[in-house]
């Protein structure tokens, strides 16, 4: 890929399948530092599975994925993790009968570095490091995302809109250089999405933190990417600024095959 060094994250010729069906045929793209990158396309577009490929769910029959100057294509899904891309799911992914603060504090164990006897007494330096972590969480954290209310309730008692926001606070408590956000609108009604979106503006501003988001909500595409990428069929078919990609034929194409209503659709 040309200008290499433009990108914190570039994705190089990705193939991937299972079976006879092509999931992704050779997509490359690359994502610069501090920007919100979307991934857009109709289901069954290859959004998710660019995802898993990216911190090693999935491992590409073909292409490889540099972080930062480094390939990480082959790398376990823990290693990627602990080199600063943490990642949210469509369906909400959490420990159901633990509290937000538990939920939240899981995430960044992949950072402490305390060793195991330390940390099994909870003395000395493991229990400052606790601290320290505890604090970051509560000030930045639960304080960004608004949820101070609900930090000592278990996550089974809350409704959807917040469980999805105590998803994104357990993935920030990794510290992440890049945030992978898998539809965190889905399911939400209109202010929950209004939320959400500006949730997601206020950590790449306050955070600096790129990142990647998946959604089907063009609306907040259109509205808070700086960037677009679109995949049809496993192929990349379009990537630009959404004014560009709004008004994109083949993306208007790949999504209704009709302009007058898919015009509507992405201009919502």
């Amino acid at each position: 890929m040309n200008k290499a060094s433009e990108y914190q994250l570039q994705i190089e010729d990705i193939h991937l399948s299972f079976g006879g069906l092509k999931a992704l045929s050779g997509v490359s793209t690359g994502v610069k530092k501090g920007e919100i990158f979307s991934i857009i396309g109709p289901n069954g577009a290859g959004k998710t599975c660019l995802l898993n490929c990216i911190n090693s769910f999935y491992q590409p029959e073909k292409g490889r994925i540099i972080f930062e100057g480094r390939d990480i294509t082959e790398l376990k899904a823990h290693k990627i993790a602990g080199l600063g891309i943490a990642r949210t799911f469509q369906n909400v992914e959490l420990f159901a009968h633990m509290t937000v603060l538990d939920n939240i504090k899981l995430g960044g164990h992949v950072h402490l570095k305390s060793g195991v006897l330390s940390g099994g007494l909870y003395f000395g330096k493991a229990r400052r490091e606790e601290m320290a972590f505890r604090r970051h969480i509560e000030e930045k954290i639960i304080d960004l995302l608004e949820i101070e209310h609900i930090r000592k309730q278990a996550v089974h008692t809350l409704p959807y809109g917040l469980q999805k926001r105590v998803e994104i606070a357990r993935a920030l408590a990794m510290r992440p250089r890049i945030l992978l956000l898998d539809e965190p609108c889905a399911g939400m009604n209109l202010e929950e999405t209004e939320d959400i979106a500006r949730f997601v503006l206020d950590i790449k501003e306050e955070w600096d933190v790129t990142i990647i988001l998946i959604e089907h909500d063009m609306g907040v595409v259109m509205d808070i990417s700086d960037r677009v990428c679109v995949l049809d069929f496993g192929l990349k078919i379009a990537e630009g600024d959404p004014a560009d990609i709004r008004h994109n034929e083949h993306v208007i194409k790949a999504y209704l095959g009709e302009e007058d209503k898919t015009y509507s659709r992405l201009d919502a």
